[in-house]
């Protein structure tokens, strides 16, 4: 997309008209969706109108379809469900449906569709495409619309966004509403872990997914579960004595609860449903244990929007928008998805035909086929639970190698779900797994002790960092460090941790010289809320730190609503790294967010201003102002406040908030337990292979660059990159990489805060096709 294009996106829409509509079952996000779409569709110029009560409005028209204003999706994005309604639709089935709901749009001069739903609802919308041009004939001929009006409408531009809590669509990485879902389960499983360990009870939780699998997975990595059942992989034969031999292990190590996870769609491998009153009925038969069933129901659909779907659904929304307008006749109905931190465009039949053949693959018995369909994330998830929950640790011989875990840097929440998938996928592998009290200072006083299976039992919810961590560098140490290297035998270092785990590892690069004790492999997991560390685009901790600062922001919109004209200023952590200000602005609806990645100057702040003077004269009467802690040395949180004070004399009051430190506590979200435990697993993975190249002469010798790295996500896949390597892309007095990925989302934060500026320098997606977009994953 050229500059010029791109200077066209603020009359891309004029004189088009966008309709959105939500169908199927609710998911969380959708509201962030709809106000992006509605947002960015009036920024390019275009009409915009919702759809009540989803493909049911479309059909019945009235005043079920209705103009959007820039205020009418004010204060939607933290309200769960969808704010429009949605309802299942049996006349939208039948051809004579389909007749009204086209009248409904020519009426109304609406081609473009964007359809937020299920697969049903998108291969709905899919449907009415295909048969316009026969639809909009049948209603001339009955002369229920004019020539000149079918003219007008020759063609329906369709877009679908995913919006399901299943994440069950092939083609996407997240569904709207999925991660949410997330947060509400394990909101539970954490409650319920309290009760069960005080009573050694044994419960068994029934989650949603009646063909998909995926919130069973990723609740059971996050929290740790005995044992899963999902569609998708049905347990082996004889898979009731394995789980009551697992269970009863779990307890004669120590533990005093189990949970078992159930999909509501579990089947054993003859297709016969397994319910979770069979597994608690099997559970108290064989072992007598005190057993509970809870079936969490609705309660998943329901609460506030987690941080990463109120951004993916903004994201989406303005992809979609963009994705509509510039549609022709030609391009096929696409759906907008996620791929990585990528937004991408995919043919909606695509991806609607793959998701069929998952659950033909499934009603087929064809299970390893059906999971391969669900894509490389689904099947990394599987192996990771298989290792953690299904191999039995070896029984304590002689250890081939020796491993050390530590944490370095300030806290972050999912650094101990870090260090328990490390330290048991080490004992699995066999290896003796030391952990390291108090980062590299703990190293060279020799605070280190073995770790055994149930040292790090029930780690994967807690918060903060339970080995202790601290800021120093190793450096001035070597030589102690050195010495317990020899002393420990210590022959691999997975140090876990923020910017200071990474300048440590270069510290320790360096160190190779002088002492050959330094020259053993080591690979650092990026975990820190400011998401600073050079070579990742997320790091363990952010998540959580940045739904801390949401629910914090949406606490205080909710007062500035009712004390009206109010503007709050509230500053973030981050150190110079301007993610969680952004991303923050972003998921909480702000009107400005300030960071040290893009200088501001006085004219920006007058413009600030005056753009909140502007807004209080609309309906809605407040403002919200993040400010990153470092972004700018003079122009202070103190100096933003008092300027606004000042300027908004008799317009508007404003009140500051320093966040502070509860950006680092807390316990860790769906996210980071699962971030954090495949990072673990890749970590120790890698790090096995890499001490048996590095063995020389009866001992370890490590010297290559490629034996110093930092595991980062990017893009789409988790790579090993040596730190030395990423020393040209660091900017070491910021403590930040050079380039960062999500400085290309500011311009939609600033659209939807009803600036006027260019879209040049969003991201744009291109259409892909889902056998590319797989290549170097199992082939369709």
């Amino acid at each position: 997309m050229t500059h010029e294009e791109h200077h066209a996106a603020k009359t891309l829409g004029i004189g088009k008209a966008i309709a959105v509509l939500t169908s199927g079952g609710d998911a969380q996000g959708m509201n962030a969706a709809v106000r992006a779409v509605v947002r960015v569709g009036i920024f390019t110029g275009a009409r915009v109108f919702f759809v009540h009560e989803g493909y049911q409005g479309l059909v019945d028209g009235g005043d079920n379809i209705r103009e959007a204003t820039w205020e009418s999706v004010s204060m939607m994005l933290q309200l769960g469900g969808t704010v429009i309604g949605s309802a299942r639709c049996k006349d939208f089935r039948e051809r004579e449906g389909r007749l009204r709901a086209a009248h409904n749009l020519v009426k109304r001069g609406i081609t473009n569709l964007c359809v937020i739903g299920g697969d049903g609802s998108l291969t709905g919308a899919d449907t009415f495409r295909s048969e316009w041009s026969d639809l909009l004939s049948d209603l001339q001929k009955a002369g229920k619309i004019t020539a000149e009006e079918a003219t007008k409408s020759s063609y329906l531009n369709i877009v679908g966004l995913v919006g399901s809590i299943d994440n069950d669509f092939c083609g996407t990485d997240m569904t709207i509403g999925t991660d949410s879902a997330l947060h509400r389960i394990i909101e539970i499983v954490d409650a319920i872990t309290t009760t069960a360990q005080s009573h050694q009870r044994t419960f068994v939780l029934e989650v949603m997914g009646r063909h998909c699998g995926y919130l069973a997975l990723v609740t059971s990595l996050s929290c740790g579960a005995d044992w899963v059942f999902i569609p998708e992989c049905p347990p082996d034969d004889n898979w009731e004595e394995h789980l009551c031999r697992r269970l009863s292990e779990t307890r004669t190590r120590g533990s005093r609860l189990n949970i078992i996870i159930v999909a509501e769609g579990a089947i054993d491998k003859t297709g016969k449903p397994i319910s979770s009153e069979d597994i608690k009925n099997l559970v108290v038969k064989r072992l007598g244990y005190d057993t509970r069933v809870t079936v969490l129901g609705h309660v998943q659909r329901g609460g506030t929007p987690s941080a990463f779907d109120r951004i993916l659904g903004s994201r989406m929304g303005v992809e979609a928008v963009m994705a509509l307008l510039e549609g022709t006749p030609d391009t096929p109905a696409c759906v907008v998805s996620l791929s990585g931190n990528q937004a991408v465009r995919l043919p909606l039949m695509e991806c609607v035909q793959m998701t069929k053949d998952v659950t033909k693959a499934m009603n087929d018995r064809k299970f390893d086929e059906a999971m391969k369909l669900r894509g490389r994330s689904f099947m990394n998830n599987w192996e990771v639970y298989k290792l953690l929950a299904h191999v039995r640790p070896p029984a304590p011989q002689s250890s081939i190698h020796t491993v050390a875990v530590m944490n370095v840097g300030a806290p972050a929440a999912g650094m101990n779900a870090a260090v328990r998938s490390t330290v048991r996928i080490g004992l699995i592998q066999g290896n003796r797994v030391l952990v390291v009290h108090d980062g590299f200072e703990g190293l060279a006083k020799g605070q280190i002790e073995e770790a055994g299976w149930s040292y790090v039992g029930g780690w994967t919810g807690q918060g903060g960092s339970k080995l202790g961590t601290k800021r120093t560098l190793p450096k001035k140490s070597f030589e102690q460090i050195s010495a317990n290297i020899t002393k420990f035998n210590i022959q691999g270092l997975v140090i876990i941790g923020g910017f200071e785990a990474y300048t440590g590892g270069l510290e320790l690069m360096e160190g190779r010289k002088l002492f050959d004790e330094l020259c053993i492999p080591f690979v650092v997991i990026p975990a820190t809320v400011s998401n600073n560390v050079p070579g990742s685009d997320f790091s363990v901790g952010t998540d959580t730190a940045l739904n801390t600062i949401c629910t914090t922001c949406d606490r205080i919109k909710q007062s500035a609503a009712g004390t009206k004209r109010r503007v709050f200023i509230i500053e973030t952590m981050g150190g110079y790294c301007g993610y969680l200000a952004t991303m923050a602005g972003l998921a909480a609806g702000a009107d400005a967010a300030y960071i040290f990645e893009e200088p501001f100057t006085i004219r920006d702040l007058q413009a600030n201003v005056e753009h909140l003077v502007q807004k209080m004269k609309t309906t809605v009467k407040r403002g919200l102002v993040l400010r990153n802690e470092k972004c700018n040395e003079n122009y202070t949180t103190d100096f933003i406040f008092n300027l606004y004070s000042e300027e908004g004399k008799g317009i508007f009051d404003s009140r500051k908030n320093v966040l502070g430190h509860m950006q680092q506590g807390g316990s860790p979200t769906p996210f980071d337990r699962n971030f954090a435990t495949k990072m673990g697993a890749k970590a120790m993975n890698w790090m096995s292979g890499k001490i048996k190249e590095s063995y020389r002469n009866g001992r370890i010798f490590a010297n290559t660059p490629d034996s110093g790295c930092v595991l980062g996500m990017r893009k789409r896949a988790l790579v090993f990159q040596p730190v030395t390597e990423l020393k040209e892309q660091t900017d070491f007095d910021h403590r930040i990489p050079k380039e960062q990925w999500w400085l290309k989302l500011r311009p939609i934060l600033k659209i939807l805060a009803k600036y006027e500026i260019d879209l040049d320098t969003s991201e744009h997606a291109h259409l892909e096709h889902i056998s590319r977009k797989r290549s170097g994953e199992a082939s369709i």
